[in-house]
């Protein structure tokens, strides 16, 4: 297929695919009391596996979805991911009780690991070299907004219809992406060199599950609990596993000596970093516009919009400077960790306009940091690798927003309450955007020239230019 292939309504409804995907990560949050209250009866506990069903499907299947996408087919990944999302999504909205409940989100989080690393994947075959950048920054508009949809549907479903009402709107858009797919997306060529790997798919993807179940379940069982200990030690036990079988296999799922790349290190950590940042806010920001300022779910919904600006402005801006990374990503990740720390300053009596303002540097720093980024993971691997460079860029994408709401919450609950708890969580996730924006910038700077990247038995040397 040539690189002139992508059009703008094949970008777009590449891009819708991802904002729908992305946007049920965020949107539950805003339902959590209907649903403590709804005819379920869900206990505490299967309230947090609902909201984390979703998550934990979705970053521990990306790497393998990828790898299978550029395997076999993107344009049929894409499509079987879609099916798979609304299948989830109408089992959630019929369900009679919360297992059922809990096992549609984990189904639509299965959909979502196809979706997302096949739309890159896509966008970069079809893509010509010197219209790429503007091609992912367009992507990742989409997923930053999708997270910010998610939340203005989850504020207007919560305040005028059914929590049901959320996963029942999801099956009919789901139909109607998944014929415009099929219409408007052409097959992209398949990769020989790709391989699933079932021994090193099982362990990475146990492993990948087992940490984030410790990430996300540690504010709630405690850190030092058996629980979270035996997660974390059997995670890293199960990725330890998968290292060493993929440094042994002749064709693993992907090669670790990937991570040799300073670029793709950097890239990785500021990816995690960012979303790290972001979803800290996401976590708090309904709860002090709701709880603190008194507003309505649907008001609450409609007050974060401020995020979407700089999320829908500056990509295209940062696209322009895409041959100077290191400073982009440098400025952006910054902002974001003042954005954060200037949000902390605010209490009841802060007017909105000015707590808006904050929204607008997170999100002026959101745009112009993960185009770079993301770009940054996807070109340090060999383009018949981009299904899977997706999945790692996500993956860490993913990882750092677990990371973010486990955090927050764990500083929150050492508080009385949100209104003091609020400002110390939000000045340590910033600090620790700020220190990881040093380390990232760092990285960027060793790995200005060449840098050979293995890829199976065959190496492609891959060129980056610096700053």
């Amino acid at each position: 297929m040539p690189s002139h292939a992508l059009n703008r309504l094949t970008l777009l409804v590449l891009c819708a695919c991802v904002l729908v995907a992305q946007s049920m990560v965020a949107a539950i949050n805003l339902l959590i009391p209907q649903l403590a209250s709804s005819a379920l009866h869900p206990s505490h506990s299967e309230i947090l596996w609902t909201v984390d069903a979703y998550v934990i499907a979705f970053a521990g299947l990306l790497i393998p979805a990828g790898a299978l996408g550029d395997r076999y087919s993107r344009k049929g990944a894409l499509l079987a991911g879609l099916a798979l999302f609304a299948a989830g999504a109408a089992t959630s909205a019929l369900a009679r009780d919360p297992a059922v409940l809990i096992a549609g989100r984990g189904v639509s989080g299965a959909g979502a690991a196809l979706i997302t690393p096949a739309t890159m994947s896509i966008l970069i075959h079809l893509s010509a070299p010197e219209r790429r950048a503007r091609a992912l920054a367009s992507w990742t508009l989409a997923l930053g907004l999708g997270g910010a949809a998610g939340n203005i549907g989850g504020g207007l479903v919560g305040q005028f219809l059914s929590w049901r009402a959320l996963f029942a709107v999801m099956v009919p858009l789901a139909a109607l992406l998944a014929p415009a797919v099929a219409v408007v997306t052409p097959r992209t060529e398949r990769s020989a060199h790709s391989a699933l790997d079932p021994l090193g798919t099982l362990l990475l993807t146990a492993g990948l599950v087992a940490v984030l179940f410790g990430i996300i379940e540690g504010p709630t069982y405690g850190w030092t609990s058996a629980a979270i200990l035996g997660s974390f030690a059997a995670g890293s036990a199960l990725i330890a596993l998968f290292t060493g079988h993929a440094l042994r296999s002749p064709r693993p799922l992907f090669d670790p000596r990937v991570f040799g790349s300073a670029r793709l290190r950097s890239a990785s950590l500021g990816t995690a970093a960012g979303f790290f940042g972001l979803f800290s806010l996401f976590f708090v920001n309904s709860q002090y516009l709701q709880g603190v300022k008194g507003y309505d779910a649907a008001v609450t919904g409609v007050a974060i919009m401020p995020l979407t600006i700089g999320m829908a402005l500056v990509p295209r801006l940062a696209a322009r400077w895409s041959g100077h990374p290191r400073r982009v990503v440098g400025g952006g990740l910054a902002l974001i960790g003042l954005g954060l720390l200037g949000a902390s300053t605010v209490d009841a009596a802060t007017p909105y306009w000015a707590y808006a303002c904050w929204l607008l540097v997170i999100s002026a720093g959101t745009g112009l940091s993960m185009p770079a980024l993301t770009l940054g993971v996807v070109t340090s691997l060999p383009p018949h690798r981009a299904g899977l460079g997706s999945g790692l860029g996500t993956t860490a994408r993913e990882t750092g927003a677990a990371l973010g709401v486990a955090v927050t919450g764990t500083i929150l609950s050492a508080h009385t309450g949100l209104a003091s708890g609020m400002g110390p969580a939000l000045r340590t996730v910033a600090l620790l955007v700020l220190a990881a924006t040093a380390l990232v910038v760092a990285g960027y700077g060793r790995d200005t020239r060449t840098r050979t990247i293995a890829s199976g038995k065959k190496r492609v040397l891959s060129r980056s230019t610096g700053d």
